[in-house]
């Protein structure tokens, strides 16, 4: 029976394929394939699934062709999302630190300014560059790239209306899609890209705000929020729910992480729902009311950015042609193997089940070929890590303390303060720890939440743990280089080990 998948293995039997015994793409040009000699595979959407997908295929031996309607790969990452908030968000940390803690470590830099017009270009320079050598990695791997929208006009043929203009028909015996997501609006409020943004607009922004409010305490709402809290502007952030970061994160990081970002400048009202927004004299005005006592209250500001989340983009596939379904979420009906409800499509990535996130993304782009190709792909649900960019950064991989609560889970607690971290206090940035859950009776390692600069890297090692099933002791059993962060990792380890004792050696 077809459904949508939350967390599992697909066909873990993939371990003991080799993909190097297959044969890879000639070399030869070629025109578009035709009726009488069709693609083997088409992948519609040319994001990091789809992008990944194709490059796969065309390894793997598979006549292929990616069609993106934007006019340039990366999708949403590369184009407006994770590739340039953070490079906005580096940028910002460099630009804050150098107007405000150099000093402290005894670099005295006179007169930092911002130039937000060079401070922009920084971030379309390296968008440019990422989209251009994406594109440049499909003509390597002799991928047809067809820069249109594609729609269904049989289970086995797309219409593409070109950018340039004009159509063309593509026949494939495998279609895979990897159309993405788009921001989700918010009933009643018009998003203008000005005063009223979306993420879009949010990297975007012309001048910085003396007040910006964000609709969302989620992770793309407080990493936006943070660029211009660090650039300047006042930022409050309003979130219905009663914590901020979204599902999956722990609810004690979440708190402490709420700690840090109020003490960085940012304000929080949570358990608050927004009601409508007026634009009026300049400036966009948020009617809000308490969740729980329904009192209600007008608040202000400069720019308002609407972060409430994304939704699946199917928008033009006439999918009701050939037959594929959706969900009550508009996502796309799959199975185990990534079939949809028509015979020989197939879709990844945000368009489906899952967690939106380029990387899971990725993996499914090579596990959804890997099946075309030998019947066999992989991907470990349990272990894809999440990392909201902010200084400092969060990650984690695996469920949280809560979740293990609700499934009657027993497990033991190890947590490291970076505080008693050498690495950390030497770089005067220890604020955070680590924190992993571990099974009670096997000492498997079930999941790790940090907040650190660099979690995003220091997850890492975790993810590779949880993908193998190792133990906690396996973990602190590792020697880990000093001084570094990642001793913090193998310290906390220690602590949630009942092999190790119990019990880190630094705190």
């Amino acid at each position: 029976m077809l459904r949508n998948l939350v967390s599992r293995n697909v066909t873990p039997a993939a371990r003991a394929w080799q993909p190097s015994t297959l044969p890879r793409l000639a070399t030869s040009s070629r025109g578009l394939a035709t009726a009488a000699d069709p693609y083997d595979v088409v992948v519609v959407g040319g994001g990091p699934g789809g992008y990944v997908a194709a490059i796969k295929a065309a390894q793997l031996g598979l006549k292929t062709a990616c069609v993106e309607k934007r006019g340039s790969l990366g999708g949403t990452c590369l184009n407006v999302g994770c590739i340039p908030s953070k490079a906005l968000l580096h940028n910002s940390e460099l630009y804050h630190a150098a107007k405000h803690d150099f000093k402290n470590r005894g670099i005295d830099v006179k007169d930092v300014n911002l130039d937000l017009t060079r401070f922009m270009k920084f971030k379309d320079t390296s968008v440019t560059q990422l989209t251009k050598g994406v594109e440049g990695l499909l003509k390597k791997n002799k991928v047809d790239y067809v820069k249109g929208t594609a729609s269904f006009s049989s289970p086995t043929s797309l219409n593409v209306q070109l950018l340039e203009g004009g159509e063309t028909s593509l026949e494939a015996k495998n279609i895979v899609l990897a159309t993405g997501s788009e921001v989700t609006p918010f009933p009643g409020i018009e998003i203008d890209e000005e005063q009223i943004v979306s993420s879009t607009g949010a990297i975007a922004l012309k001048k910085v705000p003396e007040k910006m409010i964000v609709i969302g305490g989620g992770v793309i709402g407080l990493e936006m929020g943070s660029v211009w809290s660090r650039l300047g502007a006042e930022v409050t952030v309003v979130e219905f729910l009663t914590a901020i970061g979204g599902a999956g994160m722990d609810g004690e990081v979440a708190t402490s992480f709420k700690k840090i970002l109020e003490k960085q400048g940012m304000k929080f009202k949570l358990g608050t729902k927004v009601i409508d927004a007026e634009k009026k004299d300049g400036k966009v005005f948020l009617n809000v009311e308490d969740a729980k006592s329904g009192k209600k209250e007008q608040i202000d500001a400069d720019c308002v950015l609407v972060a409430i989340g994304r939704r699946p983009y199917t928008k033009g596939l006439n999918l009701e042609a050939v037959g594929i379904e959706v969900d009550q979420r508009g996502r796309i009906v799959v199975d185990d193997a990534y079939n949809t409800t028509c015979k020989g499509v197939k879709c990844i990535g945000d368009a489906t089940f899952g967690p939106m996130l380029a990387h899971k993304a990725e993996e499914e782009g090579i596990a959804v070929v890997e099946m075309i190709k030998s019947g066999h792909g992989h991907v470990n649900y349990e272990a894809i890590p999440a990392v909201v960019y902010t200084h400092p950064e969060v990650a984690w991989v695996g469920p949280s303390e809560e979740d293990l609560k609700k499934q009657g889970v027993e497990y033991r607690v190890g947590k490291f303060p970076l505080m008693a971290n050498s690495r950390a206090k030497t770089n005067q940035d220890s604020e955070g720890f680590v924190k992993v859950l571990v099974e009670k009776n096997t000492d498997t390692l079930l999941a790790t939440h940090i907040i650190a600069t660099g979690a995003g890297e220091l997850v890492a090692s975790s993810v590779l743990a949880i993908d193998y099933k190792a133990s906690a002791e396996d973990y602190a059993r590792v020697c880990a280089a000093h001084p570094t962060m990642m001793e913090s990792v193998k310290e906390a380890m220690m602590a949630g080990s009942n092999a190790m004792g119990g019990k880190a050696i630094h705190f």
